[in-house]
């Protein structure tokens, strides 16, 4: 095997001018003629005008791949025409490979291979060889390029890059209908030899489905495969190399198909009859009960809609597709009454929505079934014969006058008694009441349609048997009107009518209301009274659409001789009985232009008579203005006056806040009196004079002896001071610090008796006398309590 994989022709190589010549491929030969081994001669220097004998020439060698012996792989030798077998020429390898995958006898020039090759790592290797004289070191020839191919051999099976595969197909398809393409590669060299063309084959999956064997096309092999008797499959295809001959290698992958749904199935209900059972007091649009046909297909293929066939029963009855579950839902359409009918029935029809013409022939997709419904029996609350009852009353009808009635049934089969009772939680409960047993209403207070015209409540039946089951109707109760009222004017007119006005004129229009209401709608009269109508100045002009005008019956009308006219008009109504009343209208007399357009009718009028004009009004009450001005001002004059007069008597020495009957100026005001009195003992001693008021002559106080100076004032700064100036806060700059003192005490001592040690009796207050005139009035009062004082014994 190795000799036959290896073995290649010698070649020779012809000399030109001493050069190596190039190294060019040359068609192949025969072997048999050929060298055993692989040999690249190069050539040494010959003449020029030698003859060169034409040979083949080689530039590549040919090594096995996956070389598993023992020695190194011989490839191939290199010579060159200057070697003469005397050792004198050394061999040299250089390029891919040199050194680590190939080696070089420096001798002999043969070259190994010194470990296993890969086609698929690396499929060839260039290298560059030279003949060097071992003495000189020169080389003997330039470099010589060639190339070492690894030669191929089957060591890579066929692999499927892609797989497992997915495919789908619909179901019912023909035979030879495409599925798939699969394909496998083959690493191996696809020039040399069959190692790389793949054969394509089912191993399992047959016999429905097939696959080209040069293609890898998987296609159908059986006809109408139904997805719904199996829906998956799983075929196991093989890709096999070497043409699938023995001895190739092979690689397989699975590929997983599924049948898709179609519409080839109509849907099929179950049984041909349903029972259905529905009590009658089911509210309308409720679901009483659920059908379903089967459809085995899937998706949009299986959805169904159902429909009731026309007939006996099913104009009570509707059915719509529950989407998520695909039944058909009943719903009630009409309410049911066990008492009338006891049972329905009526067909379902149940077909798909979305068809497939190719399956027309099957026949229809679509099937019927029955369904009988049967209405159960329920206690019902008992029924009136009206959803609303509307009655009518007049006003101020006797109490307990019946004004009609209501009826409720028990329509079950045992039939109950029913019971009445107002809905007391209603506005009109207390007006009206009713018979429990007959359900008739009655007037409970007297009624009156100018309070409340219209009565709405409610009235509730119940089941003797079963008090629990109520029925509820409103009542609607119209209070009619009686005529009870007089029509008066609607609203207050102010009438004017112009001096210079001629008869027969119209100056106002007038209407009337009524608080009455009559069904067919009021009519007004009007008229003046009989007493007005001897020798009128006005009249009533009744236009006979519940209007009437005021008219004029004098040529002209004078302010200076009446200036109000009083017209009573009388406005009756057409009800029965009739009612009427007399309503007063004002006219005033204005002064008007020749258009009659109205210029005043103001109060001037008044003064007309004594022959004033407007002229003179204004300045009389300008000189009015002037005189109450010069009153007021006057009295605020002698008001002021009064305050600057001292108001007391010599004697009368009291505080001056009360004796000027003025407020202080407070801390600020030190023209009042000194404080400094108040504080300092000494200056009493000094002028006590009233510097903001005129002086009095006052008797000047006995001078007292003086005092000595007080301490506690010095004292209570320094020490102040003192704390100052050894508190560690203070801040670091001068600062103004304020205190506030009020000494210890007055050399007056308290005047207060609460912590006197004596009662009233045992005081002494002749003191006072010794503090000077501001106190004589106090010491005098004191003075003559004592002399009075019955209990002293004299």
């Amino acid at each position: 095997m190795l000799t036959r994989n290896c073995l290649s022709l010698l070649l020779w190589v012809l000399f030109d001018g001493g050069l190596l010549t190039p190294l060019q491929p040359q068609p192949q030969q025969t072997l048999a003629t050929e060298p055993r081994e692989n040999v690249i001669h190069l050539p040494g220097q010959r003449s020029h005008l030698q003859r060169v004998k034409r040979g083949w020439v080689w530039n590549q060698f040919f090594v096995l791949e996956e070389y598993m012996g023992s020695e190194p792989q011989y490839v191939g030798k290199l010579h060159s025409d200057l070697d003469k077998g005397e050792g004198t020429v050394k061999y040299t390898l250089s390029g891919d490979g040199a050194g680590t995958v190939f080696t070089i006898d420096e001798t002999t020039g043969d070259i190994h291979a010194i470990r296993s090759l890969d086609r698929e790592e690396k499929p060839f290797y260039t290298l560059r060889a030279q003949a060097v004289d071992i003495e000189t070191r020169k080389p003997l020839e330039p470099e010589s390029e060639f190339i070492i191919k690894v030669q191929d051999i089957n060591d890579n099976e066929p692999k499927f890059l892609d797989g497992p595969y997915i495919a789908s197909v619909p179901e019912m398809s023909p035979v030879g209908a495409y599925v798939l393409q699969v394909k496998a590669t083959d690493a191996d060299d696809p020039t040399y030899g069959n190692s790389a063309r793949v054969v394509y084959s089912i191993l399992q999956g047959q016999p429905y489905f097939s696959i080209d064997p040069k293609t890898g096309v998987i296609r159908t092999a059986l006809p109408n495969m139904d997805r719904e008797v199996k829906e998956q499959y799983q075929v196991l295809i093989q890709a096999k190399d070497m043409g699938g001959q023995l001895g190739g290698l092979a690689g397989t992958t699975v590929v997983n198909i599924t049948l898709t749904d179609v519409n080839d199935n109509p849907p099929r209900f179950p049984k041909s009859i349903f029972h259905l059972k529905v009590p009658e007091s089911s509210p309308i649009g409720s679901a009483i009960g659920r059908i379903r046909a089967v459809d085995p297909d899937f998706g949009q293929n299986a959805e169904i809609e159902y429909n009731i066939v026309p007939g006996d029963g099913g104009n009570f009855f509707d059915i719509v597709t529950d989407e998520d579950t695909q039944e058909g839902v009943i719903k009630l359409k009409k309410p049911l009454d066990f008492e009338t009918k006891k049972a329905y029935t009526f067909k379902v029809e149940a077909s798909n929505l979305h068809l497939d013409h190719r399956f027309h022939s099957a026949g229809p997709f679509k099937d019927t079934a029955t369904v009988k419904i049967s209405v159960l029996d329920v206690d019902e609350p008992p029924v009136f014969s009206k959803p609303l009852y509307t009655m009518e009353v007049y006003e101020d009808t006797p109490v307990g006058t019946i004004i009609g009635a209501v009826t409720a049934q028990d329509l079950d089969v045992g039939s109950s008694a029913v019971r009445y009772f107002i809905d007391w939680k209603s506005d009109g409960d207390s007006y009206f009441t009713i018979d429990g047993t007959e359900g008739t209403i009655a007037t409970n207070e007297l009624l009156d349609r100018e309070s409340t015209a219209q009565y709405n409540f409610s009235i509730i039946a119940s089941k003797v048997s079963n008090p629990l089951l109520t029925s509820r109707v409103n009542i609607l109760i119209n209070v009619l009107d009686v005529n009870e009222f007089p029509p008066e004017i609607s609203v207050p007119y102010e009438t004017a009518v112009c001096e210079n006005a001629k008869p027969g004129q119209i100056i106002q229009t007038v209407s009337a209301a009524d608080r009455d209401l009559s069904p067919a709608g009021q009519q007004f009269s009007f008229k003046l009274s009989p007493e007005a109508a001897i020798k009128p100045n006005f009249t009533v002009r009744d236009f006979r659409n519940n209007t009437a005008g005021i008219e004029t019956r004098r040529n002209g009308y004078s302010r200076r001789q009446q200036e109000l006219y009083f017209l009573p008009v009388v406005i009756e109504d057409s009800s029965y009985p009739v009612q009427s009343s007399t309503n007063t209208m004002t006219i005033r007399v204005c002064r008007c232009d020749a258009d009659g357009t109205i210029l005043t009718c103001n109060v001037e009028a008044i003064f007309l008579p004594v022959g004033l004009s407007t002229g003179a009004l204004i300045a009389i009450l300008l000189c009015i203005v002037i005189l109450l001005a010069i009153v007021v001002l006057y009295v605020a004059l002698r008001r002021q006056k009064k305050k600057d007069t001292l108001m007391t008597s010599k004697e009368d020495i009291r505080d001056n806040v009360i004796h000027y009957d003025d407020e202080g100026g407070g801390e600020e005001d030190t023209q009042a009196f000194d404080i400094g009195a108040l504080r300092n003992p000494k200056v009493i001693d000094d002028n006590n004079i009233r510097r903001d008021i005129k002086p009095d002559s006052l008797c000047l106080p006995r001078q007292r002896p003086p005092v000595e100076d007080n301490t506690d004032i010095r004292d209570f700064i320094d020490q102040r001071l003192q704390e100052n100036d050894l508190d560690p806060t203070a801040p670091p700059y001068d600062s103004l610090a304020t205190y506030a003192y009020e000494g210890n005490g007055s050399v007056a001592d308290s005047l207060s008796s609460i912590e006197s040690l004596t009662t009233e009796a045992d005081q002494d207050y002749n003191y006072l006398t010794d503090w000077g005139p501001r106190f004589k009035v106090l010491a005098d009062m004191f003075g003559e309590e004592e002399s009075y004082n019955p209990d002293k014994v004299t």
